[in-house]
């Protein structure tokens, strides 16, 4: 997001409620009815779903600058999803009437806003063909790249994707066991494709990576 924009968004929100959530802690529920516009001034958090046999499926992972629930604030759609901090967080909660009336006043906010849904929108799109397509060493192989495009940071010819990304929010991310998940990067990392930075990943080589993934599976 543009400097001046975000800028323009801290200022808007910063005299509004300040909360500050634990790594894991639930921000909010499926069912819950938010109690405002959540802005994310630090810290990660994921948006993700639970099926009926407790299986978590990860479609979002926000960033600061972003703002959430999307939806329910445009079009009061019922929040069906569930919210968790993926790091230690500060985020500020204004009520959603404000906040509308602030991109009423400041279509620039508001197409900035747009142009990010629709990021996250083909995000998703990608999600969908990794879910259906391609054995578990390409869909990780996929999901990393998304991360890559979303969060990555360069350093010195590498990428390092910003975000702390365990085992199991990659088995998440696409649908597999947190085991399967451990062994195909085990793999990737013996391959020289990904290294480790802490708790971060390290994209070593992203050609090899595009060859492994889904965008390069025959469907």
């Amino acid at each position: 997001m543009k400097q001046a924009l975000l800028h323009k968004l801290d200022k808007f929100f910063e005299p509004f409620e300040t909360l500050h959530y634990k790594k894991g802690e639930t921000i909010l529920r499926a069912g819950d009815q938010p109690q405002g516009t959540f802005y994310l001034k630090r810290g990660y958090a994921r948006l993700y779903s639970i099926s009926e046999q407790g299986e978590e499926l990860t479609l979002i992972i926000f960033k600061p600058g972003d703002t959430f629930p999307i939806m329910w604030t445009i079009n009061d759609t019922p929040n069906t999803h569930f919210l968790e901090s993926v790091t230690d967080s500060v985020m500020y909660r204004a009520p959603k009437e404000k906040f509308l009336a602030f991109l009423n006043e400041n279509p620039d906010a508001f197409l900035e806003l747009f142009k990010r849904v629709l990021f996250r929108f083909g995000g998703l799109l990608q999600m969908m063909d990794y879910l259906a397509f391609g054995n578990a060493s390409a869909k990780i192989a996929s999901i990393l790249l998304i991360c890559l495009e979303r969060f990555g940071k360069g350093d010195g010819g590498k990428s390092t994707i910003a975000v702390p990304l365990t085992h199991m929010d990659i088995a998440n991310m696409v649908g597999v066991t947190r085991e399967t998940a451990s062994i195909e990067l085990k793999k990737m990392e013996k391959k020289n494709l990904i290294a480790y930075k802490g708790r971060l990943i390290v994209i070593k080589n992203r050609k090899g990576l595009l060859r492994q993934s889904v965008v390069n599976n025959e469907h």
